[in-house]
């Protein structure tokens, strides 16, 4: 049951899908106007072959002269003939060449037909089986007992000590010389700094050097003689003073 309309019911609201209106319970219409119900939807076929059992019955096969003695075949429309004609003719605009190409009619000529080469039959011997052979089945102790995980292991245990044996015998070649470590190797030596003196010292020669440390050395034996003796005067005199010597 369908919805009452108000107003005027116009053909463009039955066929523009904007303006119907989805029915309750039903599919929205795309507004598409189908045939009748008699109308045979397809081609009609009408070449009569006799169907399945002519075909089983008989296999027909063109012969070659029937296929060469077909309707000639319709050669094509050069247009580069004709665009080449137009242009010497004056015609430069798109327009002026498609009227040219409507008044004029340049074909190029048919290729020839290569010739008909019957191929041998193929000699197959007559046990032949086509199609894809099946694969072994897997045996299934195998897969209980896990040998294919114990084989995968083993492979992998070779794999790697015949990886650990190249690697032992791996020897390190000589490294190459950068620029780098070549500037480091020919490095200049610096010249270190000559340690700081005293202006008055500066000019002084070595020879006057010694003889200037050895008047300080014996300058020092001297003075530590004078107070050595020092040292025992007053000793004596102590002692003199407390009573414990007597001169």
């Amino acid at each position: 049951m369908e919805s009452p309309h108000i107003g005027v019911v116009r053909d463009s609201m039955l066929t523009n899908p904007r303006l119907i209106r989805a029915s309750l319970g039903r599919s929205k219409s795309k507004g598409l106007s189908c045939p009748g119900p008699d109308f045979v939807y397809g081609m009609v076929t009408t070449i009569q072959d006799g169907g399945v059992a002519e075909a089983i019955s008989n296999w027909y096969c063109p012969s070659v002269g029937a296929r060469q003695s077909g309707a000639p075949r319709r050669q094509e429309k050069d247009f580069v003939s004709l665009n080449r004609e137009g242009v010497k003719s004056g015609l430069v605009t798109a327009k002026e060449l498609q009227q040219y190409h409507a008044t004029h009619d340049l074909r190029r000529p048919a290729p020839p037909r290569a010739p008909q080469r019957r191929s041998m039959p193929t000699l197959l011997p007559p046990d032949i089986t086509f199609g894809i052979s099946t694969r072994p089945s897997t045996p299934i102790g195998e897969l209980l007992q896990q040998q294919y995980r114990q084989r995968w292991i083993q492979q992998q245990l070779d794999k790697h000590t015949a990886q650990q044996g190249q690697h032992s015998k791996r020897k390190l070649g000589r490294v190459q010389d950068t620029r780098a470590s070549m500037l480091r190797k020919s490095r200049p030596p610096v010249e270190s700094a000559p340690l700081w003196k005293l202006p008055r010292f500066q000019q002084v020669s070595r020879s006057s050097v010694h003889v200037t440390v050895g008047v300080c050395v014996c300058v020092c034996v001297c003075v530590c003689v004078c107070v050595v003796q020092l040292f025992l005067v007053i000793f004596i005199y102590l002692m003199y003073v407390n009573g414990e010597c007597s001169l």
